[in-house]
Protein backbone atom coordinates (compact mmCIF):
# COMPACT_ATOMS: atom_id res chain seq x y z
CA UNK A 1 0.00 0.00 0.00
CA UNK A 2 2.81 2.37 0.90
CA UNK A 3 4.39 1.62 -2.43
CA UNK A 4 1.17 2.54 -4.29
CA UNK A 5 0.94 5.82 -2.36
CA UNK A 6 4.54 6.67 -3.12
CA UNK A 7 4.06 5.77 -6.78
CA UNK A 8 0.94 7.93 -6.98
CA UNK A 9 2.76 10.82 -5.33
CA UNK A 10 5.64 10.47 -7.74
CA UNK A 11 3.30 10.53 -10.72
CA UNK A 12 1.57 13.64 -9.34
CA UNK A 13 4.78 15.61 -8.88
CA UNK A 14 5.27 16.66 -12.55
CA UNK A 15 1.70 17.90 -12.75
CA UNK A 16 2.03 19.85 -9.49
CA UNK A 17 5.34 21.32 -10.66
CA UNK A 18 3.79 22.37 -13.97
CA UNK A 19 0.87 24.07 -12.23
CA UNK A 20 3.25 25.84 -9.82
CA UNK A 21 5.41 27.04 -12.72
CA UNK A 22 2.32 28.25 -14.57
CA UNK A 23 1.12 30.15 -11.50
CA UNK A 24 4.54 31.75 -11.06
CA UNK A 25 4.76 32.83 -14.71
CA UNK A 26 3.44 36.30 -15.51
CA UNK A 27 0.24 36.49 -17.50
CA UNK A 28 1.04 37.62 -21.07
CA UNK A 29 0.49 41.38 -21.32
CA UNK A 30 -1.40 42.81 -22.98
CA UNK A 31 -4.10 40.49 -24.21
CA UNK A 32 -6.98 43.01 -24.21
CA UNK A 33 -7.63 46.73 -24.54
CA UNK A 34 -5.78 49.22 -22.33
CA UNK A 35 -7.50 52.28 -20.88
CA UNK A 36 -5.45 55.47 -20.82
CA UNK A 37 -7.05 57.89 -18.35
CA UNK A 38 -6.73 61.59 -19.21
CA UNK A 39 -7.33 64.28 -16.57
CA UNK A 40 -8.40 67.09 -18.90
CA UNK A 41 -11.45 67.51 -21.18
CA UNK A 42 -11.20 66.63 -24.87
CA UNK A 43 -9.62 69.17 -27.17
CA UNK A 44 -6.83 70.58 -25.01
CA UNK A 45 -3.12 70.10 -25.50
CA UNK A 46 -2.80 67.26 -22.98
CA UNK A 47 -5.73 65.41 -24.56
CA UNK A 48 -4.16 65.99 -27.97
CA UNK A 49 -0.87 64.51 -26.78
CA UNK A 50 -2.60 61.55 -25.13
CA UNK A 51 -4.44 60.65 -28.32
CA UNK A 52 -1.36 61.26 -30.44
CA UNK A 53 0.69 58.63 -28.56
CA UNK A 54 -2.20 56.20 -27.98
CA UNK A 55 -2.40 55.22 -31.64
CA UNK A 56 1.28 54.24 -32.14
CA UNK A 57 1.26 52.55 -28.72
CA UNK A 58 -1.68 50.45 -29.91
CA UNK A 59 0.31 49.34 -32.92
CA UNK A 60 3.34 48.51 -30.77
CA UNK A 61 1.34 46.52 -28.21
CA UNK A 62 -1.11 44.88 -30.60
CA UNK A 63 -4.22 45.90 -28.63
CA UNK A 64 -6.36 49.07 -28.56
CA UNK A 65 -5.18 51.86 -26.26
CA UNK A 66 -8.35 53.82 -25.52
CA UNK A 67 -8.22 57.36 -24.11
CA UNK A 68 -10.82 58.00 -21.42
CA UNK A 69 -11.31 61.60 -20.26
CA UNK A 70 -11.99 62.00 -16.54
CA UNK A 71 -11.59 65.73 -15.86
CA UNK A 72 -12.18 67.35 -12.50
CA UNK A 73 -10.56 68.52 -9.25
CA UNK A 74 -7.40 69.80 -10.96
CA UNK A 75 -6.80 66.39 -12.61
CA UNK A 76 -7.12 64.57 -9.27
CA UNK A 77 -10.22 62.68 -10.43
CA UNK A 78 -8.19 60.95 -13.14
CA UNK A 79 -5.09 60.51 -10.97
CA UNK A 80 -7.11 58.98 -8.12
CA UNK A 81 -8.90 56.65 -10.50
CA UNK A 82 -5.56 55.53 -11.90
CA UNK A 83 -3.91 55.12 -8.50
CA UNK A 84 -6.79 52.95 -7.24
CA UNK A 85 -7.02 50.79 -10.35
CA UNK A 86 -5.82 47.19 -10.34
CA UNK A 87 -2.04 47.21 -10.97
CA UNK A 88 -2.21 44.90 -13.97
CA UNK A 89 -1.26 47.32 -16.75
CA UNK A 90 -4.75 47.66 -18.20
CA UNK A 91 -5.34 51.09 -16.64
CA UNK A 92 -2.70 53.74 -17.25
CA UNK A 93 -2.99 57.43 -16.42
CA UNK A 94 -1.58 60.61 -17.88
CA UNK A 95 -0.23 62.88 -15.17
CA UNK A 96 0.98 66.45 -15.45
CA UNK A 97 2.71 69.12 -13.41
CA UNK A 98 -0.54 69.55 -11.49
CA UNK A 99 0.28 66.32 -9.62
CA UNK A 100 3.23 68.17 -8.08
CA UNK A 101 1.29 71.39 -7.42
CA UNK A 102 -1.72 69.75 -5.78
CA UNK A 103 0.33 68.24 -2.98
CA UNK A 104 0.87 71.70 -1.49
CA UNK A 105 -1.98 73.75 -2.93
CA UNK A 106 -4.75 71.19 -2.39
CA UNK A 107 -3.44 68.57 0.04
CA UNK A 108 -6.95 67.27 0.70
CA UNK A 109 -7.12 65.86 -2.81
CA UNK A 110 -6.04 62.33 -3.60
CA UNK A 111 -3.61 60.91 -4.48
CA UNK A 112 -1.77 62.65 -1.66
CA UNK A 113 1.63 61.27 -2.62
CA UNK A 114 1.69 60.53 -6.38
CA UNK A 115 5.36 59.52 -6.28
CA UNK A 116 4.36 56.56 -4.06
CA UNK A 117 0.88 55.85 -5.39
CA UNK A 118 1.79 55.87 -9.08
CA UNK A 119 4.63 54.13 -10.92
CA UNK A 120 6.31 56.30 -13.55
CA UNK A 121 6.49 54.87 -17.08
CA UNK A 122 7.89 57.74 -19.14
CA UNK A 123 7.63 61.38 -20.16
CA UNK A 124 5.32 62.27 -23.06
CA UNK A 125 5.94 65.96 -23.62
CA UNK A 126 7.01 69.18 -22.04
CA UNK A 127 6.38 72.74 -23.11
CA UNK A 128 7.92 76.00 -21.93
CA UNK A 129 6.06 79.29 -21.57
CA UNK A 130 6.39 82.46 -23.59
CA UNK A 131 6.54 85.77 -21.75
CA UNK A 132 4.57 88.19 -23.91
CA UNK A 133 3.27 91.67 -23.31
CA UNK A 134 0.74 94.15 -24.66
CA UNK A 135 2.34 96.45 -27.29
CA UNK A 136 1.80 99.44 -24.98
CA UNK A 137 4.39 98.06 -22.55
CA UNK A 138 7.70 99.88 -23.20
CA UNK A 139 9.88 96.79 -22.88
CA UNK A 140 11.66 94.84 -25.58
CA UNK A 141 13.32 92.23 -23.39
CA UNK A 142 13.19 90.72 -19.91
CA UNK A 143 15.62 93.20 -18.37
CA UNK A 144 13.59 96.15 -19.65
CA UNK A 145 10.37 94.59 -18.36
CA UNK A 146 11.89 94.16 -14.89
CA UNK A 147 13.06 97.78 -14.96
CA UNK A 148 9.57 98.90 -16.03
CA UNK A 149 7.99 96.93 -13.17
CA UNK A 150 10.42 98.44 -10.66
CA UNK A 151 9.63 101.92 -11.93
CA UNK A 152 5.90 101.22 -11.58
CA UNK A 153 5.48 99.12 -8.41
CA UNK A 154 2.03 97.58 -8.02
CA UNK A 155 0.85 98.86 -11.40
CA UNK A 156 1.92 96.16 -13.87
CA UNK A 157 -0.78 93.50 -14.22
CA UNK A 158 0.18 89.90 -15.01
CA UNK A 159 -2.64 87.63 -16.13
CA UNK A 160 -2.77 83.84 -15.75
CA UNK A 161 -5.17 81.00 -16.62
CA UNK A 162 -6.05 80.71 -12.94
CA UNK A 163 -4.77 80.70 -9.39
CA UNK A 164 -2.39 77.80 -8.83
CA UNK A 165 -1.81 77.14 -12.53
CA UNK A 166 1.76 76.59 -13.70
CA UNK A 167 1.55 79.96 -15.48
CA UNK A 168 0.62 81.62 -12.17
CA UNK A 169 3.42 79.91 -10.27
CA UNK A 170 5.81 80.89 -13.05
CA UNK A 171 4.98 84.58 -12.61
CA UNK A 172 5.29 84.25 -8.83
CA UNK A 173 8.74 82.74 -9.31
CA UNK A 174 9.55 85.60 -11.69
CA UNK A 175 8.31 88.14 -9.14
CA UNK A 176 10.49 86.63 -6.43
CA UNK A 177 13.63 86.22 -8.53
CA UNK A 178 13.36 89.69 -10.09
CA UNK A 179 12.42 91.43 -6.83
CA UNK A 180 9.45 93.25 -8.33
CA UNK A 181 5.98 94.27 -7.14
CA UNK A 182 3.40 93.13 -9.70
CA UNK A 183 -0.31 92.30 -9.55
CA UNK A 184 -1.68 88.86 -10.42
CA UNK A 185 -4.98 88.77 -12.33
CA UNK A 186 -6.38 85.22 -12.54
CA UNK A 187 -8.74 84.10 -15.31
CA UNK A 188 -10.74 80.96 -15.97
CA UNK A 189 -8.45 79.55 -18.61
CA UNK A 190 -5.79 80.66 -21.05
CA UNK A 191 -8.13 81.99 -23.76
CA UNK A 192 -9.69 84.81 -21.70
CA UNK A 193 -6.26 85.73 -20.34
CA UNK A 194 -4.93 86.02 -23.90
CA UNK A 195 -7.96 88.08 -24.96
CA UNK A 196 -7.51 90.58 -22.14
CA UNK A 197 -3.78 90.78 -22.86
CA UNK A 198 -4.57 91.62 -26.47
CA UNK A 199 -7.01 94.30 -25.35
CA UNK A 200 -4.60 95.77 -22.83
CA UNK A 201 -6.59 94.95 -19.70
CA UNK A 202 -3.50 93.16 -18.42
CA UNK A 203 0.07 93.94 -19.40
CA UNK A 204 1.89 90.60 -19.45
CA UNK A 205 1.30 86.85 -19.32
CA UNK A 206 3.49 83.76 -19.11
CA UNK A 207 1.57 81.59 -21.52
CA UNK A 208 1.85 78.19 -23.16
CA UNK A 209 2.93 78.34 -26.79
CA UNK A 210 -0.39 76.94 -27.99
CA UNK A 211 -2.29 79.78 -26.30
CA UNK A 212 0.13 82.56 -27.18
CA UNK A 213 0.87 81.87 -30.83
CA UNK A 214 -2.25 83.51 -32.34
CA UNK A 215 -1.72 86.93 -30.76
CA UNK A 216 2.02 86.71 -31.34
CA UNK A 217 1.60 85.92 -35.03
CA UNK A 218 -0.82 88.78 -35.74
CA UNK A 219 1.01 91.36 -33.64
CA UNK A 220 -1.64 91.57 -30.95
CA UNK A 221 1.08 90.94 -28.37
CA UNK A 222 4.87 91.12 -28.34
CA UNK A 223 7.02 88.20 -27.24
CA UNK A 224 9.93 88.97 -24.94
CA UNK A 225 11.37 85.64 -23.82
CA UNK A 226 10.86 81.94 -23.23
CA UNK A 227 11.13 79.95 -20.01
CA UNK A 228 13.35 77.29 -21.58
CA UNK A 229 17.10 77.67 -21.14
CA UNK A 230 17.65 77.91 -24.90
CA UNK A 231 15.64 79.35 -27.82
CA UNK A 232 12.78 77.13 -28.95
CA UNK A 233 11.57 75.96 -32.36
CA UNK A 234 9.20 78.42 -33.94
CA UNK A 235 10.45 81.36 -31.86
CA UNK A 236 14.24 81.37 -32.27
CA UNK A 237 14.31 85.15 -31.86
CA UNK A 238 13.06 84.96 -28.28
CA UNK A 239 15.91 84.60 -25.75
CA UNK A 240 15.55 82.65 -22.50
CA UNK A 241 14.46 84.49 -19.36
CA UNK A 242 17.52 82.77 -17.89
CA UNK A 243 19.79 85.19 -19.76
CA UNK A 244 18.56 87.85 -17.33
CA UNK A 245 17.67 85.64 -14.36
CA UNK A 246 20.22 82.80 -14.38
CA UNK A 247 18.73 79.36 -13.75
CA UNK A 248 15.16 80.44 -14.47
CA UNK A 249 13.50 77.49 -16.22
CA UNK A 250 9.84 76.46 -16.23
CA UNK A 251 8.15 73.67 -18.19
CA UNK A 252 4.70 72.17 -18.11
CA UNK A 253 5.15 68.42 -18.49
CA UNK A 254 2.98 65.37 -19.08
CA UNK A 255 3.93 61.78 -18.39
CA UNK A 256 2.48 58.28 -18.35
CA UNK A 257 1.96 56.47 -15.05
CA UNK A 258 0.59 53.13 -13.83
CA UNK A 259 -0.89 52.18 -10.46
CA UNK A 260 1.82 51.48 -7.89
CA UNK A 261 2.74 47.80 -7.81
CA UNK A 262 2.33 47.18 -11.53
CA UNK A 263 4.74 44.36 -12.50
CA UNK A 264 8.12 45.55 -13.72
CA UNK A 265 7.90 43.64 -17.05
CA UNK A 266 4.60 45.40 -17.80
CA UNK A 267 6.12 48.81 -16.97
CA UNK A 268 9.09 48.02 -19.20
CA UNK A 269 6.95 47.00 -22.18
CA UNK A 270 4.64 49.99 -21.79
CA UNK A 271 7.69 52.26 -21.60
CA UNK A 272 9.13 50.74 -24.79
CA UNK A 273 5.83 51.31 -26.62
CA UNK A 274 5.66 54.89 -25.39
CA UNK A 275 9.26 55.52 -26.38
CA UNK A 276 8.59 54.20 -29.89
CA UNK A 277 5.67 56.64 -30.15
CA UNK A 278 7.57 59.70 -28.90
CA UNK A 279 10.58 58.82 -31.08
CA UNK A 280 8.45 58.72 -34.24
CA UNK A 281 9.82 61.46 -36.51
CA UNK A 282 6.54 62.23 -38.28
CA UNK A 283 4.62 62.40 -35.01
CA UNK A 284 7.23 64.63 -33.42
CA UNK A 285 7.04 67.03 -36.37
CA UNK A 286 3.24 67.05 -36.31
CA UNK A 287 3.15 67.77 -32.58
CA UNK A 288 5.85 70.44 -32.91
CA UNK A 289 3.51 72.31 -35.23
CA UNK A 290 1.08 72.36 -32.29
CA UNK A 291 3.77 73.76 -29.99
CA UNK A 292 4.32 70.42 -28.24
CA UNK A 293 7.81 68.96 -27.83
CA UNK A 294 7.52 65.19 -27.46
CA UNK A 295 10.16 63.88 -25.07
CA UNK A 296 11.56 60.36 -25.05
CA UNK A 297 12.17 60.45 -21.34
CA UNK A 298 12.44 57.33 -19.21
CA UNK A 299 10.75 56.59 -15.88
CA UNK A 300 13.60 58.16 -13.91
CA UNK A 301 13.23 61.46 -15.76
CA UNK A 302 9.50 61.53 -15.02
CA UNK A 303 9.98 60.65 -11.35
CA UNK A 304 12.60 63.38 -11.01
CA UNK A 305 10.28 65.94 -12.62
CA UNK A 306 7.50 65.01 -10.21
CA UNK A 307 9.70 65.07 -7.10
CA UNK A 308 11.62 68.23 -8.05
CA UNK A 309 8.50 70.19 -9.05
CA UNK A 310 6.73 69.11 -5.87
CA UNK A 311 9.53 70.70 -3.86
CA UNK A 312 9.97 73.78 -6.05
CA UNK A 313 6.31 74.70 -6.51
CA UNK A 314 5.64 73.90 -2.88
CA UNK A 315 8.24 76.51 -1.91
CA UNK A 316 6.72 79.07 -4.30
CA UNK A 317 3.18 78.44 -3.03
CA UNK A 318 4.23 78.84 0.59
CA UNK A 319 6.41 81.90 -0.04
CA UNK A 320 3.67 83.69 -2.00
CA UNK A 321 0.98 82.44 0.43
CA UNK A 322 -1.15 81.24 -2.47
CA UNK A 323 -4.57 79.95 -1.47
CA UNK A 324 -7.55 78.84 -3.50
CA UNK A 325 -10.70 80.81 -2.77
Amino acid sequence: MHRRVLLGSALALPALAARAQQAASPVPWPDRAITLVEGYPPGGVTDLASRAVADPMSRQLGVPVVVENRPGAATSVAATYGARARPDGYTLVMGTTTLAINQTLQPNLTPKDPARELDAIGTVFRTPFILHVHPSVPARNTAELIAHCKANPGKVLFGSPGTGSVSHLCLELFRSRAGIDIVHVPYRGGAPAALDLRQGRVHAVFQAIQEAKTTLSDGGTRGLAVTATAPIAGYPELPPVAQTLPGFEVFFWQGLFAPAGTPAPVIARAAAALRAATDDTALRARMADQGVELVSGDAAMLRDALVNDTRRWGDVIREANIRLE
